[in-house]
Order: C-alpha cells, then structure tokens, then sequence
C-alpha cells in the first residue's frame, strides 16, 4: 500500500489549523497555563479499520513540534470498539489546538477504509475489484484514495489528466450518426501519448459493439445496467476489454453485481456518501471521560 507523503499531508494540516484557529485557541490561551502538559488517548468507540494515522499524528506536530505522538495500530489494520488507536503528549495548548483537527481528519478516513473494506470482503471469491471515483471531497482526494487503499481497494483515475475515461456527456458531444462514436475514438487515440489507458462508458447494450469496434478501449464502464444487462454485456464483451460496472451500487448489491462477471466495481458512496467512525481523544485524568471529543 503506497503510503502518504509529508508534502500531501502538511499543506492540507496547515491549511485545517489556520482555519479553525486563525488568531489562535483563544480558550486555551487564557485558561490553560503555557507551561502546561497534556497527556491524551485516542481510543476506539465502535470497531473499524484504520486511514490516516500519520495525518492524525501531523495535526499535533504542525500545531506544537514538541508534542509526541505515539500510533499503536497502522494504516490497514482493523481495530475493535475500546482499542487504544494512539497515545499524545506535551504541551497542554498544543494538544487541546490540534485535537479536533486530527480527529476530522482521522475519523473521515476510518470511515472511508472501513466502509471500502466491506465492499471488498462482499466480493471475495468473484474475481471482482472494488474501485472508488472522482466523488471526492475537493482537495482533499489524496487523503480519501489513501483510506480506500487501507481498505483494501483500488484507486480509479486521480484526475482528468490521469487517464482517459469518455462518459456520456463526451460522448453527446463527439458527434452522432453510424460510426461517429467508433470514429472520432480512434482519433482521440491518435492524439493521446501511447501509454494512455481509454475507458469509455455506454449506458446501453446498443452502444458497447460499436465502442469495440474502434478497438481502443481498454476499458468499457457499464452505467447503470441492471443485473441481467450487466451479464449480456459481459458476454458481448467478451474478454476483448476490461468490464467496469458503475451507478447504484450498494453494500448490498454488490456481491450480485460481481457474480455477472465484470472485472471492476466503482463506488461512489465510499467517498461522498461516507460515514465518520466513532473515535475519541480523552485526556488522562479528565473529569469525565464519557463527554466525547471536542466540539
């Protein structure tokens, strides 16, 4: 699993902290003492998979570079409800500034992985691939891939620069009439760098012959197919391309959609339609424990 680096993750840091604290804590300022310390654990409340520890720990080192942060499960692993997930320590300002930085990064992600590993355990056994989409939160895509990497999918295009994908609103536009679509294909071909993979979408059994025959699809996405049309499709198809099916798909849907034979699974719902995990920061000795994190 390609791992994040600190060029992807401190801008994004930076930018939350400046945000929520643009002339700084002022609570923390005039309550807690600068010389303070705080020592805090991060702690499971219901079981998941964990995304984004390294950007959780880099909320409290970019907030103060001497507090401490000590990750006790990795990016990947599964934890369950009560687990310590991390230990925090130093000065008290820093940690209370950072805290609720950390955990909207890390509950995000947790949320992203643990939902993205469901899909891919409903699959197990069909030879299908779970990928997630370009349904992202704006810029904060490299975080969301990486959590769905931890969760044991795949990553579809970054960007539009990445790859080449026609969906139907390109392909309303690149002309009608027989063979247009097959036609103005092989010269998208023509002007893309050899290396370039072309994905196109069809949302009916109708376009797919003719989207073969330009013979330069890599990859045909099947939109929104029922289970029956997703099977011809497969069929037509034929092993002459990749079979990606797409639009509705759902924790319980997505087995039957694998059994049709298709090779990739994209999910939107594992980025735009995600629920946060349930993690909280207790401070050790703090009066009540069950208050939950900060707000």
């Amino acid at each position: 699993m390609m791992a994040l680096g600190h060029h992807e993750i401190i801008p994004l840091v930076d930018a939350a902290l400046r945000e929520d604290a643009p002339e700084g804590d002022i609570t923390s300022m005039s309550l807690i003492p600068e010389d303070a310390s705080a020592r805090a654990l991060l702690a499971a409340r219901e079981p998941g998979v964990l995304a984004g520890g390294e950007v959780f720990a880099c909320a409290f080192t970019r907030a103060d570079p001497r507090i401490d942060v000590r990750l006790l499960v990795r990016d990947g692993e599964e934890f369950a409800s009560g687990q310590p997930l991390a230990e925090v320590a130093g000065p008290a300002r820093g940690v209370l500034r950072a805290e609720r930085i950390g955990l909207n990064f890390l509950q995000r992600m947790c949320g992203i992985a643990t939902a993205t590993r469901a899909h891919v355990r409903a699959v197990e056994g069909t030879g299908a691939r779970i990928t997630d989409t370009r349904k992202t939160t704006p810029l904060l895509r490299t975080l969301e891939r990486h959590a769905v990497r931890c969760g044991g999918g795949q990553n579809h295009r970054a960007s539009l620069s990445q790859a080449f994908m026609a969906k139907d609103n390109h392909l309303a536009l690149a002309g009608a009439g027989p063979g247009a679509l097959a036609a103005a294909l092989r010269g998208a071909r023509g002007r893309l760098p050899h290396t370039v993979h072309m994905e196109v979408e069809v949302d009916s059994l109708e376009q797919i012959e003719e989207v073969l025959s330009a013979g330069v699809a890599g990859t045909i996405m099947l939109d929104n197919f029922s289970l029956e049309d997703l099977r011809r499709g497969v069929a037509i198809i034929g092993g002459r391309a990749l079979v990606e099916a797409s639009g509705g798909v759902t924790l319980e849907t997505v087995r039957e959609i694998a059994l049709t034979g298709v090779d990739l699974i994209s999910v939107g719902a594992l980025t735009h339609h995600v629920r946060s995990l349930d993690l909280g920061l207790d401070m050790a000795g703090a009066p009540d424990a069950d208050e939950g994190p900060a707000r």
